[in-house]
């Protein structure tokens, strides 16, 4: 099942994708919904997927883009918080801010939690799971060199798009993740290269934060970042998934 949120005619609302048409929930799909009309997946904009209190993101979780960065491999899962006011959706644009002059694409496999975890186990954690999506945890490496924590170089406004949909008739183990620049292939892995599975990550941090439904975590990024700059598209292509695309902006000061 494929999951959307979507503006059309209707207004602003949550759905499930039916061949060529929208089924237009009443409510979300982290509760109780029941239908409340159809919609043309033509004429309707996707949006972001979901609207997380939070953005949880996995940093140095394949091996190779530990190598690339000069990063050491952590014993424990290194993690940080995107804001929400970061995210955007399928075809908006990345807008690379003044501050930075190396702003790099980072295509990853995306966790949308479907209910409250706190403290789950291993063996449970998947069933805490809405489903997946694909995201660019941008960032401005510049900056991330200078500060070396992770917080401004991964929270402009417009760092996280995410999309197109949710989907969650899918396992997270096996997935072929591939990041296209201006049509290029940049970046390509499988998930089960992953230092950490999936459902390793989301047991450590809900150790540590209460995850809530619709809660995002980013689950690492292959080998491949490069740089953004203004006119590129960059797309983020998960297997059983979908793509996302977006293109890139200059920030305009005046």
């Amino acid at each position: 099942m494929r999951i959307v949120r979507c503006k059309t005619a209707q207004g602003i609302n949550y759905g499930i994708i039916e061949g060529s048409r929208i089924r237009l929930l009443d409510g979300d799909p982290f509760a109780d919904w029941k239908v409340r009309g159809f919609a043309s997946l033509e004429d309707a904009t996707l949006l972001a997927p979901c609207t997380p209190s939070k953005i949880v993101a996995v940093g140095i979780n394949y091996e190779p883009h530990a190598e690339e960065i000069q990063f050491a491999i952590p014993p424990e899962p290194l993690i940080f918080l995107k804001p929400p006011s970061a995210v955007i959706g399928p075809w908006d644009s990345i807008v690379l801010p003044d501050m930075s002059q190396q702003v790099e694409y980072e295509g990853e496999l995306a966790v949308v939690m479907g209910r409250r975890a706190k403290n789950i186990s291993v063996e449970d954690a998947l069933l805490a799971v809405l489903g997946y999506t694909c995201i660019n945890d941008v960032t401005a490496r510049d900056l991330q060199k200078i500060d070396v924590q992770f917080t401004r170089s991964k929270s402009f406004d417009t760092f996280a798009p995410v999309g197109p949909w949710i989907e969650t008739d899918v396992a997270p183990g096996n997935l072929q993740i591939e990041t296209r620049l201006n049509g290029r292939k940049k970046q390509k892995a499988n998930t089960s290269s992953m230092i950490r599975p999936v459902e390793a990550l989301i047991s450590f941090i809900s150790g540590v934060m209460t995850l809530q439904p619709g809660d995002i975590i980013a689950t690492g990024t292959p080998a491949g970042v490069g740089i953004l700059s203004q006119g590129d598209t960059v797309s983020v292509t998960i297997e059983k998934i979908g793509t996302l695309t977006n293109k890139v902006e200059k920030h305009d000061s005046n």
